[in-house]
């Protein structure tokens, strides 16, 4: 195996549908025809997709659980120091009436109620809030799917076990979730590059300009892809000029690429150009920002 550089990018935007997965699942393959070491952690835990376009071998599915508090009310006095210390309203209590109940679907299992009972009225169960499985993708890439139990408040918890499943060894690329939220924060923060996936629309321009306000509060390195490149408006070209942001690519609006996307198919196994384009810029992303 060729040595793969070691690098984490995190493919990512304000919105949804504006091509991540496009960029995230033809990046790994364009890799994997350089026979590099790369793993796609798809971090899009509420709907992951990207095995739609990658028919991998499952080789394990790990649970992810989290500590949630259960309350003895035989000792408990209802005194409320659980509820205050709950910086998260997961404990609900009436005292007058003798009732305590603990909101799973709010807890965050830090385990403040537990370090402010002072009666020994809370111990703590395991709570599953999804799973992380892990792929092949032929002999040298992997895939990590990030998948969210139905029900769950947050994902981040199954987000974070995916990333950490990961590890550091060569090429890791994070398909984040949409949007400027915790999700999306807590995938780019493990990320050496951030490449910002946009259309050349004002809905486009007004997402596109969040992420990078946030991405500036974390201090890290981007770029910006436009897919669709030739419909719409020119805003989100004049932003990136006039910020000093580097365009790292462009994906034409094309309906070849369209038609293999709505079929599951990796445009990068079809097309050399658009194959060799993103190879080029990978290499620009490693020598000018890693």
């Amino acid at each position: 195996m060729i040595d793969s550089p070691q690098i984490k990018i995190a493919i990512a935007s304000g919105k949804g549908g504006t091509g991540k997965t496009l960029v995230s699942t033809n990046l790994l393959y364009t890799l994997q025809q350089q026979e590099y070491r790369v793993t796609l952690v798809d971090c899009d835990a509420e709907e992951p997709n990207d095995l739609v376009f990658l028919k991998g071998n499952l080789l394990s599915v790990e649970e992810v659980t989290q500590k949630v508090p259960v309350i003895d009310e035989s000792k408990c006095t209802f005194c409320g120091k659980c509820h205050d210390y709950c910086a998260y309203n997961a404990i609900f209590l009436l005292p007058p009436a003798k009732i305590i109940q603990v909101i799973e679907d709010l807890c965050h299992g830090c385990g403040a109620c537990s370090v402010a009972c002072e009666f020994d009225a809370i111990s703590e169960k395991n709570v599953s809030l999804g799973s992380v499985s892990q792929y092949s993708i032929g002999d040298k890439a992997l895939t990590i799917e990030a998948r969210m139990k139905v029900g769950v408040f947050s994902p981040v918890n199954v987000i974070k076990a995916a990333i950490k499943k990961a590890g550091n060894e060569g090429i890791v690329i994070m398909d984040a979730p949409p949007g400027t939220s915790c999700p999306f924060i807590h995938t780019v923060a493990k990320a050496d590059f951030v490449i910002l996936v946009t259309e050349p629309t004002p809905f486009g321009l007004s997402d596109l300009k969040q992420s990078i306000e946030t991405l500036k509060t974390m201090n890290k390195k981007y770029g910006v892809i436009i897919n669709r490149a030739g419909m719409g408006d020119q805003g989100v070209y004049e932003y990136l000029k006039e910020e000093r942001i580097p365009l790292l690519m462009e994906i034409p609006f094309d309906r070849s690429i369209a038609m293999h996307y709505s079929k599951g198919e990796l445009v990068a196994k079809e097309n050399q150009k658009f194959r060799n384009e993103l190879l080029m810029m990978f290499n620009s992303i490693v020598e000018k920002w890693n």
